[in-house]
């Protein structure tokens, strides 16, 4: 009995060292907590002419490119066209655009 007894509790060591590499790896493989992304971007509407600044939070990609195609439908449907994405960044740059954003502060 101490033999079979011995080779369960190697083979229940060894799974358990399994499902142990295996949590270890599956949290290196992807990143634990995604950083906040934020884009501030130029946009306008037309008749009469109106233009606003304003600072977005983007999801995925931290990209300008990401930026412009989740910001040109959000913005479309407000009326405004967006014109440019100035600049993408994390959250340690919002309170620096907070004020020039004004309304437009995570409005889109």
């Amino acid at each position: 009995m101490d033999i079979e007894y011995q080779s369960q509790n190697a083979q229940s060591d060894r799974m358990k060292n399994i499902i142990l590499i295996s949590a270890a790896l599956a949290l290196l493989s992807s990143p634990l907590h995604a950083a906040d992304c934020y884009a501030d971007y130029k946009a306008k509407q037309d008749n009469p002419l109106k233009l606003h600044y304003g600072v977005a939070q983007i999801t995925g990609a931290c990209t300008a490119a990401s930026a412009r195609s989740q910001l040109t439908p959000r913005l479309a449907k407000g009326g405004w066209v967006l014109l440019n994405v100035v600049s993408v960044f994390d959250a340690s740059g919002l309170n620096e655009r907070k004020e020039s954003a004004g309304p437009f502060y995570l409005r889109f």
